[in-house]
């Protein structure tokens, strides 16, 4: 079973290849599952699949798209769903209506296994409403708190700043980030809920304690590369040098517009 626990308890520790009992799998929309979903090719969302060998369980991060699919891939593994860890409210996350299309998530997720949602207690009551989700059914979380899948424990970081209440899960030195940051750029936050300044602090400092060794695992394939170092994506994305970061915000907010008066005169 999915079990939570406080802040500060030893953290199961990972064992070498054959011996390592974490189980975690990056799967890609449209390629690995709902391969016949053009909005699922279209958006590239990741979903991760986090659990402990030797019980079986595991959790899903943000099941959209093809439910059935998702719940086929653990089966294959010799693995069950125990849970959903759901990193922010958009419907292309956690299911529901987007851009006049309606997609599957959470909520059909759990009407083939009973099984929590956790969500930071900032976002709960979004992902109720796009998901239709009562509220006993979503675990609300702090920053700090851990779920624990067997013997792996799973770190909640609540990441403020693409939606109020978007969170991180650090794992066996893996980030799994959602749409708080990609190997380039991040979150948008010119969608309902978005703040820049938020994000920023979420960027510099709420996340400043991830080691550089630790892997970042982004919520869309927005790069070449699935994964990268945090150091190595520290140094290459803009969004850590505070003045880029600050003229991108500008530019989505579109408060920086080229107009054909400004271009040069040739």
């Amino acid at each position: 079973m999915v079990r939570m626990t406080q802040p500060g308890a030893a953290q199961a520790g990972a064992t070498g290849n054959g011996d390592d009992p974490l189980y975690f799998r990056q799967l890609l929309s449209g390629r690995d599952f709902a391969t016949g979903d053009m909005v699922a090719r279209q958006m590239v969302n990741f979903v991760y699949l986090i659990g402990d060998r030797r019980t079986g369980e595991a959790v899903v991060v943000d099941p959209a798209y093809d439910v059935d699919g998702i719940l086929a891939v653990l089966e294959a593994d010799g693995m069950r769903c125990s849970g959903v860890l759901a990193t922010h409210y958009h419907p292309d996350h956690v299911g529901g209506s987007m851009m006049g299309f309606e997609i599957v998530g959470v909520r059909e997720l759990l009407e083939c296994v009973q099984v929590p949602v956790h969500a930071q207690r900032d976002e709960a009551e979004f992902i109720a409403k796009v998901t239709g989700l009562g509220a006993d059914e979503i675990v609300q979380h702090d920053s700090g708190d851990m779920v624990d899948v067997g013997g792996i424990r799973v770190e909640l970081i609540h990441t403020p700043g693409h939606t109020p209440g978007s969170q991180c899960f650090l794992v066996d030195n893996r980030l799994i980030a959602g749409d708080t940051l990609f190997l380039e750029g991040c979150g948008r936050t010119d969608l309902p809920g978005g703040d820049p300044a938020a994000l920023y602090d979420s960027l510099h400092n709420r996340l400043a304690r991830v080691p550089d060794e630790a892997v970042l695992f982004p919520g869309h394939l927005y790069s070449p590369e699935p994964s990268a170092p945090m150091g190595e994506t520290r140094r290459s994305n803009f969004v850590f040098t505070p003045i880029l970061f600050l003229l991108a915000m500008l530019a989505i907010a579109g408060l920086i517009v080229r107009t054909r008066s400004q271009e040069p005169k040739i």
